[in-house]
């Protein structure tokens, strides 16, 4: 199993509230080759099925960003979480 905490610090960093990571980009992060169900997008959903606990998935809510796998089946959407007051 991968090791997503670089992820996660990688996202607390950002500032923009949307940003597109390639899987080349998040491989560089993570110092690790993503698995092959990373290809599909509800390996990122965040939203889907959240009592199932993946570690790809809270490093990226823990990040403060929403995950969606692109259209093109090669890069991943971070959307910022906008915190309600």
């Amino acid at each position: 199993m991968n090791d997503y905490e670089a992820l996660r610090d990688y996202l607390k960093k950002q500032q923009l509230p949307e940003f597109v990571l390639t899987f080349e980009e998040i491989e560089e992060i993570i110092d690790a080759a993503l698995p092959r169900a990373a290809h599909r997008a509800s390996w990122w959903d965040s939203l889907r099925s959240p009592d199932i606990k993946m570690p790809q998935r809270e490093a990226c809510l823990d990040g403060g960003y929403i995950a969606t796998r692109q259209a093109d089946g090669k890069s991943v959407k971070f959307k910022k979480i906008v915190k309600r007051r």
